[in-house]
């Protein structure tokens, strides 16, 4: 947030992703995107091969873009690598399954927590709170896969990011779990994050997001609330169905 000259209270993005093009020799994956992200829970959505993760790995770091620029918090961020865009509070994680496979589930965390230099303590509290605390001792490579997603998500959490990427967080989850994983995103927006969701899940997007982008072919085809976007001819032809 912001205060204007006159007292006004206005939104700031703590994300604005400006004209980012990405080329892969003469295949262009993402085309000229610029989206702003607000603190809440914002959907990233499109068919299969629409740009998504290549967005993410933009704005996470991983990759340059061939054009474009990433804004964090008013500053541009685009030479700045991986690393430190999590020190300005960037936390991700991805669609194949990143845990350290021979360290338990509540060592994966306290790694990250000390990554930041805070207290292992917090690890159980992170584990309870994402609904995990009870294969807290089980080595991480050996719990079913939808705990391993919400592992991802505990060791994001540790390092008390105000900018939340997740890709494809609800693969592995039932229906019961995924509710209360939406309910667990709008905890963290409340907390003033913003968390950004690449999903297929179309109830949870639809009903947890406050505001979805829909990629299509690398381009941004249109930004809205989940029912100006479920409404927009262009998305029922090109993903909604």
């Amino acid at each position: 947030m912001a205060w204007t000259d006159v007292g006004r209270v206005v939104c700031v993005s703590v994300l604005r992703v400006d004209g980012v093009t990405v080329r892969f020799g003469e295949v262009t994956a993402v085309d000229g995107v610029t989206l702003d992200v607000e603190p809440g829970v914002t959907g990233l959505i499109g068919p299969n091969g629409a740009g998504k993760t290549t967005l993410f790995d933009v704005v996470s770091g991983l990759r340059r873009p061939s054009a474009g620029r990433v804004v964090l918090d008013g500053a541009d961020v685009t030479a700045k690598g991986p690393h430190q865009r999590s020190r300005l509070g960037v936390a991700r994680t991805f669609q194949r399954l990143e845990v350290f496979g021979s360290l338990t589930v509540w060592e994966n965390v306290v790694v990250a927590l000390e990554s930041r230099r805070r207290s292992p303590r917090l690890a159980d509290e992170l584990l309870r709170r994402v609904g995990i605390a009870g294969w807290a001792g089980n080595q991480a490579d050996t719990v079913p896969t939808g705990a391993a997603r919400l592992l991802e998500l505990a060791r994001a959490l540790a390092t008390d990011p105000h900018l939340l990427l997740l890709d494809e967080p609800s693969s592995g989850l039932d229906r019961q779990e995924t509710d209360a994983f939406g309910e667990l995103l709008r905890e963290l927006s409340a907390e003033g994050r913003a968390v950004v969701l690449v999903e297929h899940d179309m109830d949870l997007v639809m009903g947890y997001c406050d505001r979805v982008h829909v990629l299509n072919l690398g381009r941004l085809l249109t930004s809205g609330t989940p029912d100006e976007v479920r409404a927009h001819a262009g998305v029922r032809e090109a993903y909604l169905g």
